[in-house]
């Protein structure tokens, strides 16, 4: 599959992939109802893509304004491929690439809050379900308008009882599903 970047100041720029099989990239008709969803909320927002494999949800958001993106994975060669994707793009001053464990930053003090929490962490292991509990213990990681985005397989989907978020849409495409969280102090 070849990504790309759809729309915005960087569009038709080619993603690099990562090697191997270790991540599962966004189809372009998912990423395209996402930014169709968020539409002008997108510009000079922050983000955080959490588990972002190649970085192509977070270059997404750059190429149509964001102000900046926080790209994490656990693993070396999706960091080595988000760096040389953001660096491809020209969003290397727009943005922060870590290698680091998710689950261990959100249980984290905050240094920043987010508009957009990205989560798409690998399937079935229900990884999505301990960040997005986390994040509710730990919740000034997002703006007080931000949202939380999770992508997953609709199987792995189960209602979760949450204090300080609440889910407020869901979007279905194919084998996957977006869930949106908000604050429920946002009101």
């Amino acid at each position: 599959m070849s990504l790309r970047v759809i729309s915005g100041s960087a569009k038709g720029r080619k993603l690099k992939s990562v090697p191997g099989d270790t991540t599962r990239p966004v189809m372009d008709r998912v990423k395209q109802a996402l930014f169709n969803i968020l539409a002008n909320d997108v510009s000079d927002s922050a983000w955080w893509d959490m588990f972002a494999g190649t970085g192509a949800i977070g270059v997404e958001a750059l190429s149509r304004g964001a102000a900046f993106v926080f790209f994490t994975d656990l693993n070396r060669e999706p960091i080595e491929t988000i760096k040389d994707n953001v660096a491809h793009c020209g969003f290397s001053h727009q943005s922060e690439i870590r290698r680091a464990d998710a689950l261990h930053l959100i249980a984290s003090s905050p240094n920043r809050s987010f508009e957009y929490i990205y989560i798409a962490p690998p399937q079935y292991k229900g990884i999505w379900l301990k960040a997005l509990q986390l994040l509710d213990e730990n919740i000034d990681w997002l703006s007080n308008d931000g949202e939380i985005i999770i992508q997953l397989d609709p199987k792995e989907y189960v209602e979760v009882k949450l204090n300080k978020l609440e889910e407020f849409e869901q979007r279905k495409y194919g084998n996957t599903l977006l869930v949106f969280y908000e604050n429920k102090n946002d009101t």
